[in-house]
């Protein structure tokens, strides 16, 4: 393949992940909270209490979606950036968080200076961008000297039962009741299948370090189903 053929390939992926998110917009948050039996809350306190935000920090939220976490961050008195590349989630976060100033960006090309931000953080959105090296060293570039990244995302349970039964039961139940309460029931699959094909704990942390973080490090939640990944720029 050509490298303008490369090019094209990606772009039409990152624009049929856009549209996928925008097609669920309206109905994001709820699908969440009933997909992960209300266990997403807890999440984002875990995430929040990882950043530990500070008030007068300058923070990059990627993949905000409707700003559900921004809001988390700004309300501990941090300026939060919420960037995404959906527009339709960003539609809505404007309608839900108006007093929070989205942009529309790619994780792969962020329209900010080097160095910019005190603290950088993706949630469960890492795994839809084509090419997370790229996405990691991008965030590395953003964020100052000293600066922190949290990232969390599903990963893969370490007791071979739970994974047994988060793998082969809970990810295959999902995309159906993604058909029945969901305005866009095939972005359900597309997410599934994009869970079960991300890295391990382990191979995550080694992206991390590849892309230039220092005191790389995992915690894992709920047995590992998601894991909560750090560094520091």
């Amino acid at each position: 393949m050509s490298k303008s053929d490369h090019r094209a390939t990606l772009a039409k992926r990152r624009a049929d992940v856009s549209a996928m998110f925008d097609g669920v917009a309206d109905r994001y948050d709820l699908m969440n909270t009933v997909m992960t039996g209300g266990i997403v809350e807890s999440w984002r306190r875990e995430v929040v209490a990882a950043l530990d935000p500070r008030p007068g920090e300058l923070i990059l939220d990627l993949a905000a979606g409707t700003g559900t976490s921004s809001r988390t961050f700004a309300d501990r008195g941090a300026t939060v950036v919420p960037t995404d590349l959906s527009l339709g989630m960003l539609q809505v976060g404007r309608k839900r968080q108006p007093d929070l100033h989205f942009v529309h960006a790619d994780a792969l090309c962020l329209p900010y200076a080097d160095a910019t931000f005190d603290a950088v953080t993706i949630s469960f959105g890492l795994r839809n961008v084509e090419h997370t090296l790229a996405a990691l060293q991008e965030m590395h570039r953003v964020t100052r000297p000293g600066g922190r990244l949290v990232i969390a995302e599903f990963s893969t349970p370490t007791n071979p039962v739970l994974r047994f039964g988060y793998q082969d039961v809970v990810l295959k139940a999902l995309p159906v009741l993604g058909r029945v309460l969901s305005s866009n029931p095939s972005a359900y699959d597309y997410l599934i299948e994009s869970i079960r094909a991300w890295p391990t704990q382990t191979a995550l942390a080694d992206l991390l370090v590849d892309a230039g973080w220092q005191e790389v490090a995992f915690r894992n939640l709920t047995g590992g189903i998601v894991a909560l990944h750090r560094g520091k720029a």
